[in-house]
C-alpha cells in the first residue's frame, strides 16, 4: 500500500536536520517547506555580511531590548541555512541584536534553505490569501515578500491583485509600537482602530488611545473621531523641551573637556535623566573607557 505524502514535504525537522538542506547545496528547495518557523540559538546564527546598514542607535536598541524582555519578539528574524546547524542572518538585524542585549538565549526565526525564492514567494502569497489571518500577520508577509523577494510595492500590488494603497496600509502596521501590534494580533483591536491610531505621531498618545478602546470598547468611527480631535487641537506637538539647571550644563562641559567626545544630557521633570557619551571609532571608544576608569 502506498504512503500518502504529507502536503508540507519533509517539513521543518528535515531542513533543520539534513545537511542536505547546506546553502551550498543544488537545487534542493522543491520539496522543503518555504518559510518554516522555528526557535534557534542565537549562538548560532551569524549576522549578515552584506548588511547595508551598519549603524545602529544604543539607545533605540536599548528601548527595542526593553521592549522584547516584557513583549517577546512579534516578528520572527529571517535567516538562511548554511550548514547543518549553522545559520546566517537575513533580515532583522535590530531585532538581533536587540534580543542579544535582552539577555535572550533563543529567536524565533524564519527559515530559509538554498534555491527557494519562487516556493518562498508562492507560499507567502498563498498565506496572504488565507480567510483567518489577522492584518499583522498580512503587513509582515507584505514586507516580507517586498525585502526576501526584492520587489517593490507596485510589483507586489500587481501579483497578489491588490492596489497599492490597500498594501502600504498593512504594511504601515509595522510601525505600530508593540503593545498596540499584539492588541491587534489577539484581536483586541481591528485593523480600522490601528489605521486611525498611526495617524498620530507621538507614541505615548497612541498608547494612550489603545488604552482608551480596550476600556471603553470604542467603536472605530469614535477613534477617528478623537484622533481628528487631538490632531486639531495639537495634543501631538512635541512637548517643551526641559532646560538643564546651570550645574548640569557645568557639568556637561566638563565631562566634552576631559573625555574630547559629544556628550548629552537629558533629565524629565521628575529628575530623572541619562548620560549619553557618543565615540566614532573602537579606539575613541576605549580611550573614554580608559578616562573613566582612571
Amino acid at each position: 500500500m502506498k504512503t500518502k505524502k504529507s502536503a508540507l514535504g519533509r517539513g521543518l525537522s528535515a531542513i533543520l536536520e539534513s545537511p542536505d538542506t547546506d546553502i551550498t547545496s543544488r537545487d534542493i528547495s522543491g520539496s522543503y517547506v518555504a518559510g518554516a518557523i522555528a526557535t534557534i540559538p542565537l549562538e548560532k546564527i551569524e549576522a549578515n555580511p552584506f548588511q547595508p546598514r551598519n549603524k545602529f542607535e544604543q539607545e533605540s536598541l536599548e528601548e527595542l531590548a526593553a521592549s522584547i524582555k516584557t513583549q517577546g519578539i512579534i516578528q520572527p528574524v529571517t535567516v538562511r541555512k548554511l550548514g547543518y546547524d549553522k545559520y546566517q542572518l537575513i533580515s532583522g538585524e535590530r531585532r538581533f541584536r536587540a534580543s542579544k542585549i535582552a539577555g535572550l538565549k533563543t529567536i524565533p526565526t524564519f527559515i530559509r534553505v538554498a534555491n527557494d525564492q519562487q516556493m518562498l514567494e508562492m507560499a507567502l502569497i498563498e498565506n496572504i490569501h488565507r480567510e483567518n489571518l489577522n492584518s499583522l500577520d498580512v503587513g509582515i508577509s507584505y514586507q516580507r515578500l517586498i525585502e526576501e523577494c526584492n520587489i517593490t510595492i507596485d510589483e507586489l500590488s500587481d501579483r497578489i491583485g491588490k492596489n497599492r494603497t490597500t498594501v502600504s496600509n498593512f504594511i504601515r502596521l509595522l510601525k505600530l509600537p508593540p503593545a498596540i501590534q499584539i492588541s491587534l494580533r489577539d484581536n483586541k483591536i481591528s485593523m480600522g482602530h490601528a489605521r486611525a491610531i498611526i495617524n498620530i505621531e507621538d507614541e505615548n498618545i497612541q498608547l494612550t488611545i489603545l488604552k482608551e478602546i480596550l476600556e471603553k470598547q470604542l467603536s472605530v468611527r469614535q477613534v477617528e473621531k478623537r484622533v481628528k480631535e487631538i490632531n486639531k487641537t495639537g495634543e501631538t506637538k512635541p512637548t517643551k523641551k526641559i532646560l538643564l539647571p546651570e550645574k548640569y550644563l557645568k557639568a556637561k562641559k566638563e565631562l566634552m573637556d576631559q573625555l574630547d567626545s559629544k556628550v548629552e544630557i537629558r533629565k524629565d521633570n521628575k529628575g530623572k535623566g541619562s548620560i549619553v557619551i557618543h565615540f566614532k571609532s573602537e579606539n575613541e571608544f576605549e580611550k573614554i573607557v580608559k578616562t573613566l576608569g582612571s
